[in-house]
């Protein structure tokens, strides 16, 4: 194994390791256990994790990584790389090279700021830069491709190559989604508001290519979570749908105006998604709402209310979402949406068994496995999840008190992954043996039954009872959850 500079990031300041950027280490060679695979959970196709040497990354046998664009190094214009890296996607370059867009979730006055040569607005800090990686995977070039904007948290690649960030944020004209072309930096649409899309704290969009529909998830703190009994939370955040008026799919086509929409239960016993079931399915609708206050309407028309809602991508025909503080665990929701029959299902809720903490980025791979990206108190990984139900680690963060990963994107041709630690931020170029891009595994992805582990157990007398009741097992476990006497 190689290893060049110091790597020893628990006895070494943060100023010395900044410096470290562009570093590689090789394959690990020793063994050892994952906590999943320890705790009784599949440790995947790739197999358990490598304790790293360097203190960086835990990886399987055969995986290598390179440090790439680290906070405090330099851009290619000498100036800092900013900090706070999060969401981030990858697009095809010139002389086959990725480029990767990235967000730094910055506000205020904050340093390193995103340097700036035509903000959306000077006084703010956050935008977003690019990295331009060699097929080799080293860097490039580096540079900002929009600035003055808001605690840019996530966001989403289009069906037509640019980057949609999003501010999580919703005070003082901040709270919008904001298109950034890669290949035209800070250019009028990077500090054009679309204003149709919402004014609200977004965390993440994704397109439908077929429709070009827009999906956004909500990540709002207001009102509170009772630990203790589900029923008494205030807190909600929404899933959105945003119809835009001009379906060229082009970039600025998304500012011609459009319907944005909330989503809501057809036919159900409680619009709270904490009470959903793994494997239960829901028909929806979708309400519209005034794009200038979503949260509000959404909430006086009864729509799903979901904690705290984070990473999502469509992939293979299915929308896939998460939220990072629902289930009765509060461990946090994976959902798949199918447009095709307008239905809305939980596929997976973490409990103290399965080991899943605080998902945050989602993203489908390229063989369909999904991927997300932990932001835990005890842990921070990488966790997949396959379509026969196995969860499985992939990445563990061992730097600087186990900070969150962010932005997991995968190389256009699948050969490398691409994620972020936010504190320090670091932008990380994993390889390996990753199997083949296949898009029927993300089309069996998104029919997939959920993992039958975490199917709810219903009893006989309440099996019975459902019966009785002319309800599915499914529902009468709902009922059951929320204290509705069958029996």
């Amino acid at each position: 194994m190689s290893i060049h500079g110091n790597w020893d990031v628990r006895r070494t300041s943060r100023r010395r390791f900044l410096g470290t950027a562009g570093a590689t280490v090789a394959g690990v060679a020793l063994g050892g256990r994952s906590a999943l695979a320890a705790n009784g959970a599949g440790s995947g196709s790739y197999g358990p994790l490598v304790p790293d040497p360097g203190g960086m990354l835990d990886l399987p046998r055969g995986f290598q990584y390179r440090v790439l664009s680290a906070e405090g190094a330099l851009l290619s214009n000498g100036a800092p790389v900013p900090g706070d890296h999060d969401g981030m996607a990858a697009f095809a370059g010139k002389g086959n090279t990725t480029v990767l867009v990235r967000n730094h979730e910055l506000r205020g006055a904050e340093q390193p700021e995103v340097p700036q040569s035509n903000p959306y607005d000077g006084d703010e800090a956050g935008g977003t830069t690019a990295v331009v990686v060699r097929p080799n995977r080293t860097e490039l070039d580096s540079y900002v491709t929009s600035s003055g904007t808001r605690n840019n948290c996530a966001g989403g690649a289009t069906p037509w190559g640019t980057w949609v960030t999003c501010e999580e944020d919703r005070t003082d004209g901040h709270g919008y989604c904001f298109e950034v072309m890669w290949d035209d930096p800070e250019n009028v649409l990077s500090k054009t508001p679309i204003e149709a899309m919402g004014f609200f704290s977004h965390e993440a969009i994704d397109v439908d290519p077929a429709t070009g529909f827009v999906y956004l998830t909500e990540d709002d703190f207001r009102g509170r979570i009772d630990p203790t009994n589900p029923v008494n939370d205030t807190r909600s955040s929404f899933l959105f749908r945003f119809r835009p008026n001009d379906r060229r799919q082009r970039p600025g086509a998304l500012l011609g105006g459009g319907t944005l929409e909330a989503l809501a239960i057809e036919s159900a016993p409680l619009a709270d998604a904490d009470f959903f079931n793994p494997g239960q399915s829901f028909g929806v609708v979708w309400k519209t709402v005034d794009p200038v206050e979503p949260h509000a309407a959404a909430l006086a028309q009864g729509c799903v209310r979901f904690n705290r809602l984070e990473g999502c991508h469509f992939a293979g025909g299915a929308f896939w979402f998460d939220d990072t503080a629902g289930g009765e665990a509060r461990l946090g929701q994976v959902f798949r949406y199918l447009p095709e029959t307008n239905t809305l299902e939980l596929f997976y809720e973490g409990t103290d068994a399965n080991e899943l903490e605080s998902p945050d980025n989602l993203i489908v791979t390229p063989w369909g496995d999904i991927w997300l990206a932990e932001d835990g108190d005890d842990a921070n990984r990488v966790i997949g999840i396959t379509a026969e139900g196995e969860v499985y680690e992939f990445a563990n963060n061992r730097v600087d008190g186990q900070a969150e990963f962010a932005g997991p994107t995968f190389s256009p041709d699948g050969r490398t992954f691409f994620v972020n630690v936010q504190t320090p931020g670091i932008t990380y170029a994993i390889w390996g043996p990753f199997a083949r891009a296949h898009r029927a595994g993300q089309a069996r992805m998104s029919h997939a039954a959920p993992p039958a582990a975490l199917a709810p157990r219903v009893p006989g007398a309440l099996a019975e009872a459902a019966s009785r009741h002319g309800l599915t097992r499914l529902e009468a476990a709902a009922f059951d959850r929320l204290g509705v006497p069958l029996l």
